[in-house]
């Protein structure tokens, strides 16, 4: 919609008009001042040609009514001088219209172009407004902009970008963008613009990639560069995009040490809990090799000296110690903080480890413990301590589930899926989970124990989608609950290729 004009931009309008009028009657009366100094040369004669300055001022000026002004004082100042009498000659009437269709034209063209410059001076005030506005916004965006053309000579270098670079815009515009880039880069950037003018083949352009950039003083950073292409008649123009990612890595560096951290002290919570378990546990094979070594000593008193009973004592003395040394080695190793290291993992045998430590002082509480693995699934990519955590949360959860329970069996459970994954589940038969806990179950803090943190489920998620895979919970059809995890499979073929590599 049309504004409506301000009282000041009326008073301008109005300013403008007269003084345009004024021009005309100016215009006029000059070019009169200048036919009466010629008067010699025209013998009297209305030579109404010299009055067209006159007319193409006005029309410069102001359009077509100061211009039909201009021709109407013309006129009129030219026969009140020079006699009204001729108007009555054949030619001097044919000069007259002559010049009034002249002025009108004059009058039109003039008032076409006022027009036209309006627009054009509208149009450069919005233009410029816009360009403004542009360029506000980019100053402001905190990504960099880089603009260069098919040379791969810089043509625009936005703030943002000499906040990330260092260098000054005055600096780098006009030079080759290789100077952003460190080596290798910077030797085959010209290569690469060159293959994608010829070919076509997109590497960066169009796609987007995680590059590395240098500074001015010569330190390197990681960037996220996204490259837009331009074609402005025959010149050809790419607009490059930055984004610093040396905070975002930082960060996600702290949050996986802090992740790590997390799960770390989760595997200690878990090791407090098996505490009083596991002393019970060792306590049975210590006291065994203890008695089978007192056994030994009495044996050796006797005469004559029984030497088979005597080995046979002793062996299974020593069976006894390896029982326990099993233990803390077992135990040690999943408490152990470590590093994150995924490899190829026999996943039956990590499972049977996991249930062997989850086990640890269950027999007072009469689980059964049973699995049911199909023969298909046996190698993983996978944290062989991580993923057994997952298992040992799982199967230790489903044992408190139980406790009420008249049937108390766990069945740990594997099989394959579709592209190479496997999925693992660990079903029990307690009191299962209601449909709005389950919603909210994988969420940190929340728990159905009454003394539970609410974090082994959570942090059951984190490792497992870190793997690539996912972990839900399903009610089992007889009663309790089964909780599902996938993980990358790995075939027998895949791992003969990487002992050939």
């Amino acid at each position: 919609m049309p504004q409506t004009p301000t009282p000041r931009e009326i008073r301008r309008t109005r300013l403008n008009q007269a003084a345009a009028y004024g021009v005309a009657i100016g215009a006029a009366g000059i070019c009169l001042a200048f036919r009466l100094l010629l008067d010699g040369q025209f013998r009297g004669d209305v030579v109404l040609l010299l009055f067209v300055p006159a007319l193409l001022a006005a029309a410069a000026v102001g359009g077509l009514g100061p211009t039909l002004l201009a021709g109407a004082i013309s006129l009129l100042l030219s026969f009140g001088v020079f006699g009204f009498q001729t108007l009555g000659e054949p030619g001097v009437a044919v000069t007259v219209a002559v010049f009034i269709a002249l002025t009108v034209a004059i009058g039109l063209v003039g008032s076409r172009l006022l027009h036209s410059s309006r627009t054009i001076r509208e149009f450069v005030a919005d233009a410029q407004t816009r360009e403004a506005h542009l360029q506000s916004i980019l100053d402001t965006v905190p990504d960099a902009m880089i603009v260069i053309d098919e040379r791969g000579l810089i043509q625009s270098f936005s703030s943002a970008a000499e906040r990330q670079f260092g260098w000054v815009a005055a600096e780098v515009i006009g030079k080759n963008v290789s100077v952003l880039m460190p080596a290798p880069y910077r030797t085959a950037h010209d290569g690469y613009l060159g293959r994608y003018i010829t070919t076509g083949e997109r590497r960066i352009i169009g796609i987007g990639r995680v590059v590395v950039g240098e500074r001015k003083d010569g330190t390197t950073f990681p960037m996220e560069l996204s490259v837009g292409e331009m074609i402005s008649g025959q010149a050809r123009y790419f607009t490059g995009f930055v984004r610093d990612l040396t905070e975002r890595q930082a960060a996600e560096r702290r949050l996986q040490d802090l992740q790590g951290e997390l799960v770390h002290v989760s595997r200690l919570t878990a090791l407090g809990e098996m505490a009083s378990a596991m002393a019970h546990e060792l306590n049975q094979p210590l006291t065994a090799a203890a008695s089978f070594m007192k056994g030994c000593l009495v044996l050796l008193k006797r005469k004559p000296l029984d030497e088979d009973r005597l080995a046979d004592m002793i062996g299974q003395g020593a069976d006894q110690a390896l029982r326990a040394g099993q233990i803390i080695r077992r135990l040690r190793d999943f408490v152990s903080k470590g590093e994150a290291e995924r490899g190829i993992e026999n996943l039956p045998q990590l499972l049977e480890e996991a249930g062997a430590l989850a086990m640890i002082g269950a027999r007072d509480r009469n689980v059964r413990l049973r699995y049911d693995i199909d023969p298909q699934v046996k190698l993983v990519l996978a944290d062989k301590v991580q993923i057994q955590q997952v298992a040992l949360n799982l199967i230790r959860n489903g044992m408190e589930a139980m406790d009420e329970s008249p049937r108390k069996d766990i069945l740990v459970g594997a099989r394959p899926l579709a592209e190479d994954m496997v999925e693992v589940y660990v079903a029990d038969t307690g009191h299962g989970i209601g449909p709005e806990a389950a919603r909210q179950l994988f969420q940190p803090f929340m728990t159905t124990k009454a003394n539970g943190m609410g974090i082994g489920l959570s942090i059951s998620r984190t490792i497992i989608e870190a793997h690539g895979g996912r972990i839900w919970v399903d009610p089992n059809p007889g009663g309790g609950t089964i909780f599902r995890f996938t993980l990358p499979g790995v075939r027998d073929e895949e791992l003969m290729d990487s002992q050939h590599d």
